[in-house]
């Protein structure tokens, strides 16, 4: 009979040994998920914030450039078509190149996600 008590205890053992285990990763991934979700609301923020006022910045730079070139050119519509060909060249610029801010994002998260 001491061998089905050992047995007994054995399973017992590896009974509490797994229920523990599966206790310890639904922690862990409680926490990773609250990190992360916390990592992704604060970018959301930081990046409607700095975005907002950095747009802000942007369309008075471009009326008052647009206004001082309409002066030097005599012309306010030739200052204005001047300054949103800028803006249409430097969007061109980031659609091509956009493919480096993906693998960038990609790398920044990766290495968030599995620290």
């Amino acid at each position: 009979m001491r061998i089905f008590d050992n047995f007994s205890d054995s399973k017992d053992k590896g009974t509490a040994a797994g229920k523990q285990f599966l206790f310890k990763t639904y922690e862990h991934t409680t926490l990773k998920a609250l990190q992360l979700s916390a990592l992704t609301v604060s970018m959301l923020v930081k990046l409607v914030v700095i975005g907002s006022i950095a747009s802000l910045g942007v369309v008075f730079l471009a009326i008052s450039s647009a206004i001082a070139l309409g002066t030097y050119f005599q012309n306010a519509a030739l200052g204005y078509l001047s300054i949103g060909l800028l803006i249409l060249c430097i969007a061109l610029l980031i659609y091509f190149f956009r493919k480096f801010f993906d693998k960038k994002v990609i790398i920044k998260m990766s290495k968030m996600f599995f620290s």
